[in-house]
């Protein structure tokens, strides 16, 4: 018998703000192009076909420069608590 996996609504997830284009992982730092704002302190979803993971920003970089809030069209860089992948969703809880 198969388990069957249960699907999260978009709004158990929060709001979408972005997808992940890139992973370094020897810095355990995810890319993300965002499609609405995103401030440090926030708390963000990442979720994917293998990925599942819940963190607070604690900082967020353009072109390796700190910086308190990200807007549409930024594409940034923040620490994450684990491996993410090209093409997961990002959501603001």
């Amino acid at each position: 018998m198969a388990d069957k996996k249960e699907e999260q609504t978009t709004e158990d997830l929060g709001k979408p703000i972005g997808v992940i284009t890139h992973y370094y992982g020897h810095l355990s730092v995810g890319i993300i192009k965002l499609n609405d704002t995103l401030k440090t302190g926030d708390k963000i979803k990442i979720k994917g076909h293998t990925t599942d993971i819940s963190q607070n920003v604690d900082s967020i970089q353009i072109d390796h420069k700190d910086v308190p809030e990200a807007k549409k069209g930024d594409i940034v860089g923040i620490k994450v608590s684990d491996h993410v992948r090209e093409d997961d969703q990002v959501y603001k809880a």
